[in-house]
């Protein structure tokens, strides 16, 4: 099987590149500028919008696996941030469907994000694939707009679409807010987490990595969309012991009441970040266990060792 992977040196993407290039499959990846760190045979497009050119690069392919995407910006508001979101997002994930549909690709693959289901759960009540969307950011609606347009084309041309929307992904080489706490839970100091009990679903990225190849030839894939996670929802209190842990070092928890945390939260205007910090985010992966027989190859303590490990060789 051909396979053309776009976003092919990102984190997700370098990742999936890696596991194909030692498989069966014949791997395109596509790249916007051919330098030292591009994968071999790679293939480079100009920016991924709606003018992008494909025609020299579809012809034979099997299967699309889109990765590349303009992704979450903390600091990005308002009406230009979600333009600017739609340009790569939407746009540019429409103009590549079509012109894979018109070369006669099979299946098409999207990797979306949890933010279409919304920002978190209560109640016991986890995010599953029959709610209704509701994002709460620029990127978000971006995705989620991307994920209905794909579907029209698709139906259009009769190509298979496969739609996933994993957590925050995290491994070997992750960035932005994970690497931060990373950084935080290396420190020799206290941290006030000692408290916060919440569940939150992520995903290793060898989790990810290993479900978005089993959706390349799984049948009953097709025109399906999946949540998916480590299968181990965790909270901050765990997640840090974990992380403290793996790198030997005592968990040194305070317990700080959460609504201390709220209170901060208000005062700053930032309860986007505390949020995040202590509130619940679940997901329910039963859909993918049972249609596609997928279980998660790797737990979250074998996951974040690895991470730990690439953290702290980086950081000599």
């Amino acid at each position: 099987m051909k396979i053309l992977l776009t976003g092919s040196t990102g984190f997700l993407g370098s990742a999936i590149h890696e596991q194909l290039e030692s498989s069966e499959h014949e791997l395109l990846p596509i790249v916007r500028v051919i330098n030292s760190f591009s994968p071999k045979n790679a293939k480079a497009v100009n920016n991924i919008d709606g003018y992008t050119d494909y025609s020299d690069v579809l012809g034979g392919i099997n299967t699309v696996v889109h990765a590349a995407a303009r992704t979450h910006i903390m600091e990005d508001e308002g009406d230009e941030s979600l333009a600017e979101y739609q340009k790569v997002n939407v746009a540019g994930s429409e103009n590549l469907a079509r012109q894979a549909a018109v070369a006669g690709v099979k299946r098409f693959i999207f990797i979306s994000s949890i933010k279409v289901s919304g920002e978190r759960t209560s109640s016991f009540i986890s995010f599953n694939e029959d709610m209704k969307p509701a994002p709460e950011d620029a990127y978000g609606q971006s995705k989620h707009e991307a994920e209905q347009v794909l579907k029209q084309v698709a139906a259009e041309a009769d190509m298979e679409l496969v739609i996933i929307r994993p957590p925050l992904v995290y491994g070997p080489g992750v960035k932005a807010n994970f690497r931060n706490l990373l950084k935080l839970s290396s420190m020799s100091i206290p941290l006030p987490f000692g408290s916060v009990s919440n569940q939150r679903s992520m995903i290793y990225l060898g989790n990810l990595v290993d479900f978005i190849i089993h959706c390349i030839g799984h049948p009953k894939a097709a025109n399906q969309t999946f949540l998916v996670s480590d299968g181990q929802d965790v909270s901050l209190k765990f997640l840090i012991s974990l992380i403290r842990q793996s790198m030997g070092k005592p968990e040194w928890l305070v317990p700080v009441h959460i609504g201390l945390f709220r209170f901060i939260g208000k005062l700053t205007g930032r309860m986007d970040i505390v949020d995040r910090l202590i509130g619940d985010l679940q997901l329910d992966i039963s859909k993918a266990r049972r249609l596609l027989d997928w279980v998660p190859p790797f737990t979250v303590e074998q996951g974040m060792a690895e991470t730990v490990v690439d953290f702290s060789n980086s950081s000599r």
